[in-house]
């Protein structure tokens, strides 16, 4: 290894890396560990139900705002959240006067991730953003993305936290969300092994976006286990909408992750990419936060909302990024869920996470 190269993973022990430099973790304040500021999501377009094909081109106008929140994938216009990043900037204005401090924005290679309009919402806002590493699900790897070794797939992961990703000199400070289906892609587990080899390098926090089966999230524990990968060190999100019965669920987290409940704010009746899902309440997701704190897991969960289509920032009558800071957290008080506990789930544990190791 280059000389070069160790110093510049040697600064970054004990630091948090945001869009806009090296932090210090004890800067980091209340933190969302998964959202989106500007990505795209047309990989995902779910056509409607019949007789409503009408909408999918619709301009989004509160006549349909009920439908969109209950079919959120079938407009085009509501998958293009790049489109709005002056509302996303009002967004985190209100998220820092109610007390936030930091995003992760989880937006990866395939989703078009877009750092420079990051580093200016952080500039313009104050708020600490921390920017993702690595690749989006396999059906977003390009060709040339599917003929890549581990090693090159390694290599580019190192190169967009030490150096910058995507032609800019703004360095990532996470790797993820690292997309994986269900089943499992070829490229995907590629993309997998490249991670658990760049944290092993790094020592640096790793985020998962797991396939919509319950048996996902531990077979991509296995697959990074076995690459080399520091679990403890590592985010499995959307248990929410994935991991349901109770066994299951605390039989997961023994496993060492982190339990990440991200999509706060997400209430449909038919979820399109998995039909057998019920997508739960957030009242539901409070009564899952507060299992895993009895049964001992508090250091281990994270929150956040998962924004990443336009029908969610309050511009178009969604919750927005504040929606956690306002609503959430009065309602885990009520609960039975201590103070102490939900500063954990918001400081402490997304601290001790991000911070290089």
């Amino acid at each position: 290894m280059a000389l070069k190269t160790q110093r510049e993973m040697a600064a970054l022990s004990g630091k948090v890396q945001t869009v806009l430099g090296l932090v210090e973790p004890t800067e980091l304040g209340l933190t969302l560990t998964h959202e989106h500021l500007t990505m795209t999501f047309e990989c995902c377009f779910s056509p409607p139900p019949p007789g409503q094909e009408h909408l999918v081109e619709a301009p989004i106008e509160m006549k349909n705002l009920f439908w969109l929140n209950q079919n959120a994938y079938s407009n085009k216009e509501n998958l293009l959240l790049n489109q709005e990043s002056e509302a996303v900037k009002e967004e985190l204005l209100l998220f820092k006067r109610a007390g936030g401090g930091t995003i992760v924005e989880n937006t990866t290679t395939g989703i078009s991730r877009d750092l420079k309009t990051l580093k200016r919402l952080s500039q313009e806002t104050g708020v600490h953003v921390v920017a993702g590493a690595g690749f989006y699900v396999g059906d977003t790897h390009s060709i040339e993305t599917q003929k890549m070794s581990v090693e090159q797939l390694t290599d580019i992961i190192v190169s967009e936290v030490l150096h910058g990703a995507d032609g800019t000199d703004v360095r990532c400070g996470v790797i993820g969300e690292i997309g994986v289906s269900w089943p499992i892609m070829e490229s995907e587990k590629k993309v997998l092994q490249a991670t658990a080899h760049a944290q092993a390098q790094l020592g640096c926090p790793v985020i998962i976006h797991p396939g919509r089966n319950p048996t996902a999230p531990a077979q991509i524990v296995r697959i990074l286990q076995e690459a080399g990968g520091d679990i403890p060190k590592t985010v499995m999100s959307h248990l929410d909408r994935t991991i349901f019965d109770k066994g299951d669920l605390l039989e997961f987290a023994s496993l060492g992750s982190y339990l990440e409940y991200d999509l706060f704010g997400t209430e449909m009746l038919n979820y399109p990419f998995n039909p057998d899902v019920d997508m739960p309440s957030d009242s539901d997701r409070i009564k899952s936060i507060r299992l895993l704190v009895e049964e001992g897991f508090e250091d281990r969960v994270l929150v956040a909302h998962d924004i990443h289509t336009k029908n969610r920032l309050t511009k178009f009558g969604g919750h927005g990024y504040s929606h956690i800071l306002t609503n959430i957290v009065p309602k885990m008080l009520s609960r039975g869920i201590k103070q102490s506990v939900v500063d954990k789930i918001l400081i402490e544990n997304p601290k001790h996470w991000l911070t290089f190791k």
